[in-house]
Formats: C-alpha cells, sequence, structure tokens
C-alpha cells in the first residue's frame, strides 16, 4: 500500500519523531522506575522532564498546523496524532506520580510485566512514526500498527489476571484500591498506543 505526500512538509514528520521519541523514553524510565522502586526515586522528576518536552513538542506541531498552508495530511489528524502521543507520556507520569504518592512498599510483577509491554508498544508506535514520512514503508507501518493493536490486547490479558489476582484473596482494602487503579493507569497508557496505531492506520487509508 503505498500514499502520496505531496508537497511534503518535513517539519511535521521531525516533530512528530521528535514525539514518539519521547514516548519511547517516558516508556523506558518508567519501567527501570518499576524494576527498581523508591518513593523518591530521580527517575520521577525525569519522567516530569520528559513530559514537559513532549508538551513542548505537541505545541509546536499545533501551532504549525495554523501557521502551515499545505499540510502532509488532514489538518485533524495532525492534531489527533500529536494529541495521542502526548497522551502516552501523559499517563505514565502521571502513573509514575501516583504511584510515589501511594507511597509503595514495593511494585509488583504484574505491574512489571505492564510496563515491559507499555514499552514494546511505545517503541512500536516509534518504528511506524519512522515509516510516516517515506511512501515506500507503508506497508512496514501497517505491520507497526498491526504490532501495536498485538501488544495492547496482550495488555488486557494480563491487566485481567492482575486484577483477578488482586480480588482473589484481599487483605487490606486501600492496597486493592491503590494497585487496581496502578494497573488500570499503565494498561491506560498502552491503549493511547493503539489509539495512535488507529490514526496512523486512518492515514494511510486516506492517502491510499
Amino acid at each position: 500500500m503505498a500514499f502520496t505526500l505531496i508537497p511534503k512538509e518535513e517539519k511535521f514528520f521531525a516533530l512528530f519523531d521528535a514525539q514518539a521519541a519521547h514516548g519511547v523514553a517516558a516508556a523506558k524510565a518508567f519501567r527501570e522506575l518499576v524494576l527498581n522502586w523508591e518513593p523518591q526515586s530521580p527517575l520521577i522528576e525525569k519522567l516530569h522532564e520528559i513530559e514537559h518536552e513532549a508538551d513542548l513538542s505537541t505545541h509546536e506541531i499545533k501551532d504549525k498546523i495554523n501557521r502551515t498552508f499545505i499540510t502532509p495530511f488532514d489538518r485533524e489528524d495532525i492534531h489527533l496524532l500529536a494529541s495521542e502521543l502526548d497522551d502516552i507520556v501523559d499517563i505514565i507520569n502521571a502513573t509514575a506520580v501516583r504511584m510515589s504518592l501511594y507511597r509503595l512498599s514495593e511494585c509488583r510483577p504484574q505491574l512489571c510485566g505492564l510496563a515491559d509491554i507499555l514499552c514494546q508498544a511505545a517503541e512500536s508506535i516509534q518504528k511506524a512514526i519512522a515509516c510516516l514520512s517515506d511512501p515506500a514503508k507503508s506497508r512496514r507501518l501497517m505491520d507497526c500498527c498491526i504490532e501495536t493493536n498485538r501488544l495492547e490486547n496482550e495488555g488486557d490479558k494480563l491487566l485481567a489476571q492482575a486484577i483477578e489476582e488482586l480480588f482473589r484473596a484481599p487483605t487490606d482494602p486501600i492496597e486493592v484500591i491503590k494497585w487496581e487503579r496502578i494497573y488500570e493507569a499503565t494498561e491506560a497508557a498502552i491503549d493511547k498506543c493503539e489509539h495512535a496505531a488507529h490514526t496512523l492506520e486512518a492515514v494511510l487509508v486516506k492517502q491510499g
């Protein structure tokens, strides 16, 4: 499947590349935080910094939409994709903050699994974004979107297992509430990766 991007506005693609890179950086920092959990970990501040940089990239894209006469694809899709990529980082950062506020004593294996899936999904989106400017790579882009969808399904299954185990023999209801919210927030970031994949697929269809 090929699509045409004429006239090609390279700046949009560079900004999307930057956004995708922020998503991967945030996902990797979150996974490291989970694997080496400390309530006052410097990784929490690092995630806040990544979130700030991602916001700047998002604002630049949205500002550029308003200043560009002809965009490489639909303005609505550019705005939507930028928002979805930014949401990935926002949710990851908010989840890390919540974990710190909850003063968790340790991280459960299920969260480690979700964090790993999140990393893979963010990397898959980054690979897809890297193909966006090259019509010859449309098949590769679609494959990355399909992989992201697969990872989201894997995240759903792990979330269900985690919650089932959480309620199987609950001891402290407060701990149950904390962990349910953290699990669901982490999976929500994976969902956002899938949303970005769906938007990319829609761009391919429209340009095909």
